[in-house]
């Protein structure tokens, strides 16, 4: 059974790529010009190495596998010229691995001329536009158009069709840690979730709330309002006035406050806001803890 040939990976653009002259008409083949529709053996067809779906669903690959034993292809995948009896998929990876499934020797495709830069952007815009891509998928695609092409944000807009707030609330996924770049991928949660968490600046209160997340089945209205909390306790920059926390005035809150969580045996945060001004936090995490407190703070 034939099989796609996947191109070597961490390789640059031009290291991926043969040279372009290679889109040329096939001599032996004539019918198999650039600008045509040709049946093209599967043994001849390689991967798009710009491909940004980096998964294809077993399940749904197995329904069109066997919609294409029933009725064939019916939209021919596309593909450009990279040598003498070799093609390269620009679009319709999908539909090639579903045809191998099927047993399908050869499909029909329209070959055309395509650069580099070219590949990248009409896999992704094919994709974007045909295919539920995952929200990650989709971030690391466009950031490959703006390293690897030089586009700047307003024109990789133009290029798939979207204004460039939608183009940064994408790239701005790359900046959550790994561990929910994953979760997003794999469905455990949705954009609207994540986009709510970057509003939290520290890392390790992104992953807390998405652990959150995950175990309490959370919407996004409900991680919206865990952020803002989080967000809320944060201390603020001290302000520029008479009553301006100074050094030993912070350094005497913090001897304190170890005093306190050492009596207590809990953590203890004290938020000095102003001379004068502040809150002391108690942590607790049982409710023995909480009926221990507050014998102590009884006694």
């Amino acid at each position: 059974m034939s099989t796609i040939k996947k191109p070597a990976l961490g390789r640059g653009l031009s290291a991926l790529l043969q040279d372009h002259g290679s889109d040329i008409m096939n001599k032996e083949h004539p019918s198999r010009m650039v600008g045509s529709i040709s049946m093209i053996p599967l043994s001849q067809i390689e991967a798009n190495p710009f491909q940004p779906r980096t998964e294809f669903e077993k399940q749904a690959l197995n329904e069109l596998s066997e919609s294409i034993k029933l009725h064939g292809i019916i939209q021919p995948i596309t593909v450009r010229k990279v040598g003498i009896e070799k093609f390269q998929i620009i679009s319709g990876e999908r539909r090639v691995r579903a045809s191998i499934l099927a047993g399908l020797n050869e499909v029909p495709g329209y070959v055309r001329v395509a650069k580099d830069q070219d590949m990248l952007e009409m896999a992704i815009i094919e994709n974007v536009q045909r295919e539920n891509l995952n929200p990650m998928e989709v971030a690391l695609s466009y950031k490959r158009l703006i390293d690897e092409c030089s586009l700047k944000q307003e024109e990789l807009g133009d290029r798939v069709g979207k204004d460039r707030t939608t183009v940064n609330n994408y790239l701005r996924l790359l900046k959550l840690p790994t561990e929910i770049q994953i979760g997003l991928r794999d469905g455990k949660l949705s954009m609207g979730h994540a986009r709510a968490l970057l509003a939290v600046t520290d890392p390790n209160e992104q992953l807390r709330l998405y652990e959150d997340l995950l175990r309490e089945n959370l919407s996004v209205r409900s991680i919206e309002s865990l952020v803002k909390q989080v967000n809320e306790s944060d201390p603020k920059p001290a302000s520029k006035n008479a009553n301006a926390l100074n050094s030993d005035y912070i350094k005497h809150f913090e001897t304190i406050q170890g005093q306190l969580t050492n009596h207590y045996q809990l953590p203890v945060n004290i938020k000095a806001k102003a001379i004068g001004k502040g809150e002391v936090i108690i942590k607790f995490n049982s409710e023995s803890e909480f009926e221990r407190l507050m014998n102590l703070l009884q006694s």
